[in-house]
């Protein structure tokens, strides 16, 4: 029986974890690098705080980190194997009788971790990190239009709506001479001129409303080239705020950033939506595939890393990289072919695992028959797998 906490099985566990960090931190980053623009334009535009700022990075990290585990987890075996290989550790452990398949217990132990992880992001830390970012979002959004409402300025913070205000009062915060230009309506367009209003807000439902009093509404029907005019006391507008922020998270909650027993009635409620019920279980085991991604991975990793003996880390690197790139590619096209019901996408979600796990246990029982794995080798297997693919 193989210990797990044997000397070997615990230097090698070791070894992958430093790389492991590392890249989790490097492909953090390259992930947060696209939403530098956005934040720049929250603190110098929009007047945001650094802590919000933050806090709503904070928040989106759980959808980047799905994604970034499974390639970290991947990148540290294949790291921490090439190392040993090209200091002929691998060489040293053969020649001392250890098996290849010994090799095995602290990559699926470290692979099987990172499922846990992923799959923790997942089921939980996707939909918990999407409806604290929503809150959050609502607030700051709230904020940045208290701060960006100005006297004798077009504000065009709603959705299809231009609004002027000649006056603020800075006691009662109630708005003086308003004019609001509302494009809401298909083949027509309302003028609305009051004398005076105030903005209330819901905070559940995430939107302003604008009460109006004392105006006239000029209604303008391109279809029948008529206009109207109507006098009021009294009117309030419903004013919806756009994603202003243009951050993963800020739209309406979708099937991907639900909980599971949210997701399961989901599923129900839609069953007969061909369209909506194929996208929602398609997310429904893509929470569960992404995480299994990592053990499919540790496989794949192990056999490229113990091959390449004489190779450098940048060899490594690039190596992964380009898996994780056919394993993102054959995931989205079985996304594709599962939403269009080409086939059922419980085979889109788990294809891309089957794909690369097999192909990781085919090579590892061809590293442990001593039998060499050549760059043009690879090659051919890797366009025989993409026509395929293709071809389907």
């Amino acid at each position: 029986m193989i210990n797990p906490f044997s000397i070997l099985n615990r230097y090698l566990f070791l070894e992958m974890l430093p790389p492991f960090f590392i890249n989790l931190a490097f492909f953090s980053f390259i992930f947060l690098m696209k939403q530098i623009l956005d934040i720049t334009d929250m603190i110098v535009n929009h007047k945001v705080g650094v802590v919000p700022v933050f806090l709503l990075m904070a928040y989106t990290m759980p959808y980047f980190l799905q994604y970034i585990i499974p390639m970290s987890t991947m990148m540290a075996v294949l790291m921490a194997l090439l190392r040993m290989s090209s200091d002929n550790e691998i060489m040293a452990l053969k020649a001392g009788g250890v098996s290849i398949y010994r090799l095995l217990t602290p990559v699926l132990i470290f692979s099987l971790s990172g499922t846990l992880i992923t799959g923790y992001m997942t089921i939980f830390g996707v939909p918990s990190g999407a409806e604290r970012f929503k809150t959050l979002l609502y607030d700051v959004a709230a904020a940045n239009l208290n701060v960006s409402l100005k006297e004798r300025t077009f504000n065009d913070n709603f959705e299809q709506i231009m609004l002027y205000v000649n006056k603020i009062d800075p006691q009662s915060g109630e708005l003086h001479n308003v004019l609001i230009e509302d494009g809401r309506t298909a083949g027509g367009n309302n003028t609305v001129v009051a004398r005076r209003g105030r903005l209330f807000n819901e905070p559940q439902e995430m939107v302003y409303y604008l009460r109006l009093y004392d105006g006239t509404i000029s209604q303008v029907d391109m279809r029948d080239r008529s206009s109207h005019t109507i006098n009021f006391e009294t009117y309030d507008i419903r004013l919806d705020l756009k994603d202003v922020f243009s951050t993963p998270g800020s739209a309406n909650q979708d099937p991907d950033e639900m909980t599971l027993p949210h997701l399961r009635d989901y599923l129900k409620r839609v069953r007969a939506d061909k369209a909506k019920y194929l996208g929602a279980l398609l997310n429904y085991h893509k929470k569960f595939s992404i995480p299994v991604a990592c053990l499919a991975m540790g496989l794949l990793a192990m056999p490229l890393g113990i091959q390449a003996r004489n190779s450098k880390k940048a060899f490594g690197i690039g190596l992964g990289l380009l898996f994780f790139l056919l394993y993102y590619i054959l995931l989205s096209v079985g996304k594709a072919f599962g939403e269009n019901g080409t086939y059922p996408p419980v085979v889109g979600m788990w294809m891309p695992n089957v794909i690369l796990g097999g192909f990781g246990i085919y090579l590892l029982v061809l590293s442990a028959k001593e039998k060499a794995i050549t760059l043009i080798g690879l090659r051919r297997i890797v366009r025989a797998i993409m026509k395929r693919v293709e071809r389907k």
